[in-house]
């Protein structure tokens, strides 16, 4: 081997394989789409710790996956190979909020249309996916869930809590009720009135009533 044929190589042939300006603006529009997306999931997010680590990862992913369809879509061995690395890879971290795959898969989407150089597909349909989620949050704002915990000495105090229970809320739903020597839990799923939740400060002033707790649920709620 001499010199020459070590800059003959088929690795460096390789190298402008992909145009910069392709890779430029196949990246560029991958950084803008993750990023709308980023913005459509904060703004739907319907859970009860929003996690803005998970909106980086959405543009990550969509950059990574464009890069990814580039490097394959050059090179058909290279393509092979990819499948069966990916193959051993393993995500073991959890998905807690169902939409969250919605999310993740978008930006997959994304990333592989983009750099399928189906560029109109990627903006317009992210576009249409975007409206959609979004409209389907704004109709959602005022149903938010909670769960309300009533802890009360006995029957004649539970059935003045779910009293002011009904007349305070907009609509509520009996999860579970434990009965233990001295004490009854209640838990209730309720919807509040604009927001409202100055009636927990009242229900704690009952007497009989030990403890109230108002938390916020994405409405998966198991038991």
């Amino acid at each position: 081997m001499t010199f020459q044929d070590i800059f003959q190589s088929s690795f460096l042939s390789r190298v402008s394989s992909v145009s910069p300006l392709d890779m430029g603006l196949a990246l560029g529009l991958a950084f803008l789409l993750g990023l709308f997306i980023f913005l459509i999931y904060k703004k739907s997010y319907s859970g009860v710790m929003y996690s803005p680590s998970f909106g980086v990862t959405l543009i990550a992913l969509a950059l990574i996956t464009t890069l990814l369809i580039l490097a394959v879509s050059s090179n058909v061995v290279l393509s092979l190979g990819m499948v069966g690395a990916l193959s051993i890879v393993r995500f073991r971290t959890a998905i807690k909020e169902p939409m969250d795959i919605a999310f993740l898969f978008w930006s997959i989407a994304v990333g592989i249309v983009l750099a399928a150089g189906l560029l109109f597909l990627a903006v317009l349909g992210s576009a249409f996916v975007g409206l959609v989620l979004w409209w389907f949050a704004r109709r959602r704002g005022g149903e938010s869930p909670y769960i309300l915990v009533l802890h009360c000495a006995d029957a004649q105090t539970e059935d003045a809590a779910k009293a002011l229970v009904d007349s305070a809320v907009k609509k509520w739903n009996l999860k579970s009720k434990s009965v233990t020597p001295g004490q009854i839990e209640l838990n209730y799923e309720v919807r509040l009135r604009a927001g409202d939740a100055a009636f927990v400060n009242t229900l704690g002033e009952l007497d009989g009533v030990t403890n109230v707790v108002l938390v916020s649920y994405n409405g998966d709620y198991m038991g």
